[in-house]
């Protein structure tokens, strides 16, 4: 039995009263189930006096079979359900938002989605614009809440700053934010002005300490490289690899915990990196071929992050850290993403998941790594009576 019930476990246990006699819109993947891996669909489905009426998929799909930045199609019906499937991860900015006639007949909207945690996952941000879409049709909003599964009290880097948001930062939190899904839907709905009616079902026996494998809930992967807690806690630093042409390890088992390429060398990678005397983590020589993504099918080297104290590890210092190793490590291959990146043109990948422009310039300025960060403590101690307001959980 779980220590921790979440939202949609609360609800069931109530029959799904507040629905009742309403038509509903679900937003889904694979990770919206309860304890016993019932799919928050089947359960609407079948719950008396509830009318469910469409479903809805952020990025990855309502299966969660698409890989990232991949556009995702609508579906006539959901072969379970019977309801049209509509994506809400196509290929432009506004594809990511309910269109108003997929919301005509709806009294409303839930929503219940596992996040990792970092705010360059992009589920909260789905669920951001489709409470603007649901507060302009005048539906009521309702967050079925999980634990953040890399705890609720450690937070870490810098806040998106103007001119760089994007569908990976649409809203300035830090790198790791410390709050659950259902918290940011409060903060969002006041302080972005979106103003719909919304209720957050609360998770029952969370403490904001408690990582996801103190929960006693079974961790359902939220995205195909997203496949374990393990992932989800370097996540927050190692994902900014993305913005790079080092590979994150996408296309092998590992993805996010491991990174390289054809023309680094593992143990001079390692070295760099074991020097800088990181907290939590030590490194180890890694070797890898990745079936897809970058460098696919071509030998790389690098370095395999292994965590020894998970309360004292810095991801986002960790992640920079990486960068800059990886980068004066190559001998003159490395090189920022330049392609468009989550619907933005213009301005480099790696800016947009910084959130700023600050740390790519200070790594080509030869900066040492403290320098990179200047700054993002005072931006992250702006946040926090911000973030004091919205808190659901002691």
């Amino acid at each position: 039995m779980s220590a921790v019930r979440t939202g949609l476990d609360v609800w069931r246990s109530e029959g799904f009263a507040p629905l009742v006699g309403k038509r509903v819109g679900a937003i889904v993947n694979p990770t919206s189930v309860d304890a016993s891996f019932t799919h928050l669909a089947d359960l609407l489905a079948r719950a008396e006096g509830v009318e469910l009426k469409a479903l809805f998929g952020p990025e990855h799909g309502v299966r969660g079979d698409a890989q990232y930045m991949v556009p995702v199609g609508d579906e006539p019906t959901d072969r379970r359900t019977g309801v049209p499937v509509y994506s809400l991860y196509g290929r432009s900015f506004t594809s990511l938002s309910p269109r108003p006639e997929w919301l005509s007949g709806l009294d409303a909207l839930v929503f219940d989605i596992q996040d990792v945690g970092s705010r360059y996952y992009t589920y909260v941000y789905t669920m951001a614009l489709a409470m603007k879409a649901a507060a302009q049709a005048k539906l009521e909003v309702f967050v079925l809440d999980r634990p953040n599964p890399i705890g609720g009290t450690q937070m870490e880097g810098n806040l998106v700053q103007p001119g760089f948001e994007s569908f990976v930062g649409l809203y300035p939190l830090p790198n790791r934010h410390g709050m659950t899904a259902g918290e940011l839907a409060r903060l969002f709905n006041a302080e972005e002005s979106i103003g719909c009616e919304l209720t957050v079902v609360r998770c029952e026996g969370w403490r904001r300490g408690a990582h996801f494998c103190d929960t006693g809930l079974h961790f359902v992967p939220p995205s195909p490289n997203m496949p374990s807690h393990g992932t989800a806690l370097v996540y927050p630093g190692m994902c900014l690899l993305e913005g790079t042409n080092i590979s994150e390890g996408r296309g092998t088992c590992r993805p996010f915990e491991q990174f390289g390429a054809p023309w680094l060398r593992a143990e001079q990678l390692v070295a760099s990196l074991e020097q800088a005397d990181l907290p939590g983590v030590r490194f180890r020589p890694v070797a890898f071929t990745p079936t897809f993504d970058k460098h696919r099918g071509q030998a790389c080297e690098g370095a395999f992050l292994h965590l020894v104290d998970r309360e004292a590890f810095r991801p986002v210092l960790t992640g920079v850290a990486a960068v800059q190793a990886a980068r004066e490590a190559s001998g003159g291959r490395f090189a920022w993403r330049d392609d468009a990146y989550e619907f933005v043109e213009g301005t480099p990948a790696f800016d947009l998941l910084c959130g700023t422009d600050q740390v790519r310039r200070g790594i080509e300025q030869g900066l040492p790594l403290a320098r990179l960060l200047e700054g993002f403590e005072a931006q992250l101690s702006s946040f926090l009576p911000r973030r004091e307001k919205y808190l659901l959980y002691g």
